[in-house]
């Protein structure tokens, strides 16, 4: 929930269909569909794209992945997921507009050492469509968005809840790299539902003991969202991970795998890969002062893009004081006032993008203008700072934490909503009565 766009688009990147090194499945002279989605419908062809993405990502690796039936239908789960996400955001009013998506695929190329005109050659030369690529990470960011309206709209951190954390001390120092396994259990399951799920965690831990790979058992058996990218977690800290997987690491010895842990949605392995403290967190903050002119229905990106090109003209060119033109002209109602002044802030406070722009200027220089989903932004750094935050327990870190527990869980439970909400008709061929099944 709180990656980065750059990080985000970049682990994209490897799994927009096609484009891993898979060659394009021959044209069929007629599609078929493979399940139906309210109004929407999930194409064999899309489903055959990544298929063959997968598939070419594990190329040397084949063993791993699961049987072709299985690895059909957790992809088409995916991709029914997908398209209900989308339907939702789209009929919320969450959209990306053009220079979001243009600056994502910006970050795509740089982290993969192109251009933007070379990662399109290199699209097309596997056979896809351009405009196919660029709709598919559209969706993607359009997911991400309503990913971020869900948390804002449905957690409330409380005040209590922030002194209760911080005076009882649930707080972990240090940083957790973990594999991570979800053996799913359905909402409202039988004793027997229940029961059968215990037995395959079971069954998985057994094999990962008898030599069988974390990462490939988590290809094949686990049910969360990581499952394809071999359950790996990365490198978080403590406090952003369940207390109970943080409990359960702390029993481990680096390379060591957990029993299978009752949680709420079902049964969950780790594997404790590495931890590392953090005793010593040296933290860059910044001083910026900021003007923001709004898109609306009434003022379009390309109106606001030209107003904020004559207000940075303004400050750049005619060498007005960027505090005065911020009071007159910032539609930001929070800084306006205060001459757009930021304040100090470090990583993530105003979002990954902003996070980028203050990082490519030096003290007393003037970003070029950016977009975001609000309108147009300029940017002028004041100055730096690094200072340590080991030992230090501030408020807005107790919140974050209790932030991102609870937006977890509270997407989860939305999935499960608008799934139950939705018509969904399975007709690929063998799958299980007729739904996708292990939502993920």
């Amino acid at each position: 929930m709180n990656r980065s766009l750059l990080g985000f688009a970049f682990a994209l990147f490897a799994t927009i269909p096609g484009f891993a090194g898979a060659q394009s499945a021959p044209a069929e002279p007629l599609d078929s569909i493979v399940a139906v989605v309210d109004e929407d419908v999930v194409l064999k062809s899309e489903l055959d794209r990544q298929v063959a993405a997968v598939t070419a990502q594990y190329a040397n690796n084949p063993q791993q992945l699961p049987p072709h039936d299985v690895l059909e239908r957790q992809l088409l789960d995916r991709l029914i997921m997908q398209k209900l996400q989308v339907a939702r955001a789209e009929s919320t009013g969450v959209k990306v507009s053009d220079a979001q998506l243009d600056q994502a695929l910006t970050s795509i190329a740089a982290q993969n050492r192109l251009d933007v005109s070379q990662l399109r050659g290199a699209i097309e030369a596997q056979g896809m469509s351009y405009a196919g690529f660029r709709d598919n990470v559209r969706e993607q960011l359009t997911v991400q968005q309503l990913r971020q309206r869900v948390a804002q709209s449905r957690v409330q951190v409380s005040d209590a809840e922030i002194d209760s954390l911080l005076r009882n001390g649930n707080l972990h120092r240090g940083q957790l790299h973990l594999g991570y396994i979800m053996i799913n259990v359905p909402d409202g399951a039988t004793p027997e539902q229940v029961d059968e799920a215990r037995a395959k965690a079971d069954e998985v831990k057994r094999q990962i003991d008898g030599g069988m790979d974390f990462a490939a058992a988590a290809i094949r058996y686990s049910n969360a969202e990581n499952a394809l990218q071999g359950g790996d977690l990365g490198w978080r800290s403590a406090n952003e991970l369940p207390p109970a997987l943080v409990d359960a690491a702390d029993r481990l010895q680096e390379g060591e795998t957990s029993p299978p842990l009752r949680g709420p949605n079902g049964f969950h392995i780790i594997k404790l890969v590495g931890k590392r403290d953090t005793s010593s967190h040296m933290v860059t903050e910044y001083e910026a002062r900021h003007i923001l002119v709004k898109t609306s229905e009434l003022v379009s990106s390309e109106q606001a893009r030209k107003k904020i090109d004559e207000i940075r003209q303004r400050v750049v060119g005619g060498g007005e004081d960027f505090a005065a033109v911020a009071k007159a002209t910032s539609q930001d109602d929070q800084t306006a006032a205060l001459g757009g002044d930021l304040g100090w802030f470090g990583d993530n406070a105003y979002g990954a993008r902003v996070d980028e722009v203050v990082k490519s200027l030096k003290p007393g220089e003037v970003s070029q203008p950016f977009e975001t989903n609000v309108g147009w932004h300029l940017l002028k750094l004041v100055d730096t700072r690094t200072t340590d935050k080991a030992g230090e327990m501030q408020r807005d870190e107790a919140r974050n934490i209790l932030f991102q527990r609870k937006a977890e869980d509270e997407y989860l439970s939305f999935l499960r909503q608008i799934r139950s909400e939705a018509f969904i008709e399975v007709r690929l061929p063998g799958a299980e009565g007729g739904s996708a099944s292990g939502m993920h």
